[in-house]
């Protein structure tokens, strides 16, 4: 299992644009035959080392995991992504 999270940072860090962003996520749910898990969360804690947006996703193997990467649902997320994100970071593993 490759356990994949993002987390994000906004330019706009409103609630409404947090939630706008994270439905936009969640709205692959059911779309990429390879996601076997998604989850989405909105921090909190608001501190000066939050970021706004965490992603995780499960995947059966990296061979999934890669075509989710190319996949059109997804390539259309990456789109939005790249208007609305200051900064984000990643960490891949497997269990």
């Amino acid at each position: 299992m490759i356990t994949h999270i993002v987390c994000f940072k906004l330019k706009d860090g409103s609630a409404e644009s947090v939630a706008r962003t994270a439905q936009v996520l969640r709205d692959m749910e059911g779309k990429i035959e390879e996601l076997k898990s998604i989850e989405v969360g909105i921090d909190v804690l608001h501190s000066d080392r939050s970021y706004d947006i965490a992603l995780i996703t499960k995947f059966d193997s990296m061979e999934a995991l890669n075509a989710y990467q190319v996949h059109p649902v997804h390539k259309k997320v990456i789109e939005h992504m790249a208007q609305v994100r200051e900064a984000s970071v990643a960490v891949d593993f497997e269990s």
